[in-house]
């Protein structure tokens, strides 16, 4: 029987990604029936878009545009799911409007359904959200949640954390970028290495001093002759 179960594991494994076989039930016998429950390792974000965290046209370097460009509130009026979404609607939602007049707010109450969030952006993404048996508090911080987004992130594979459209060849900045590398390794305080910096006068200033004796020189001939 021991060999029966080892083959149907491993036929198991040849076709999905198992991490964990669990069998329903005690011993196993020629007359028992073997559930196998198997604990997945998803794959799932392998299938996913993947991007940086990057905003649309570098959105907020100048002028900020808010990239939320509808959002529909549906809801219940008589189900209980949907109390802390008429509270919001009450209380929060005149003051979300005038803040934010780019957006378009629709209302849409349903009968005995669950309140959702289906927010609409620029790029074309949509996002669907429920919210039943959310608090008021907990929908306005969802609220602000979808109105700074640039899109629909949670079906986004994120590359890396951060994301820069020139990239540096150098590296990434250090203290001792462009330093002399014996400044490493020096025993501090060091009397040569703490000495004042002493900098070459530069192209401009060269030609302001040149400039300068010209006119002391003009004004010293001019003095002679008369």
């Amino acid at each position: 029987m021991n060999k029966i179960i080892t083959s149907v594991v491993e036929n198991i494994r040849t076709f999905t990604d198992v991490t964990t076989v669990f069998f329903i039930g005690g011993a196993l016998s020629h007359r028992d029936t073997a559930y196998p429950v198997i604990g997945m390792s998803t794959n799932k974000s392998l299938f996913l878009k993947a991007a940086f965290p990057r905003a649309p046209l570098n959105n907020g370097i100048g002028r900020y545009v808010c990239q939320l460009q509808r959002v529909t509130l549906k809801f219940c009026k008589n189900n209980g799911s949907s109390r802390g979404m008429r509270d919001f609607l009450e209380n929060d939602l005149l003051n979300f409007a005038n803040e934010n007049p780019g957006v378009v707010v629709y209302v849409k109450p349903r009968r005995h359904k669950t309140p959702v969030i289906v927010a609409e952006y620029l790029n074309g993404d949509r996002f669907w959200h429920s919210c039943r048996n959310y608090s008021r508090e907990e929908l306005l911080k969802w609220m602000e949640h979808i109105r700074t987004q640039a899109g629909d992130m949670t079906n986004v594979r994120l590359r890396k954390m951060w994301h820069t459209s020139f990239p540096s060849i150098q590296g990434p900045w250090t203290p001792w970028t462009f330093k002399n590398p014996e400044h490493i390794f020096a025993q501090y305080p060091n009397k040569e290495f703490g000495q004042a910096v002493q900098y070459k006068p530069t192209a401009t200033e060269e030609l302001k001093r040149l400039f300068k004796e010209q006119q002391e020189a003009k004004a010293v001939q001019n003095l002679t002759s008369s």
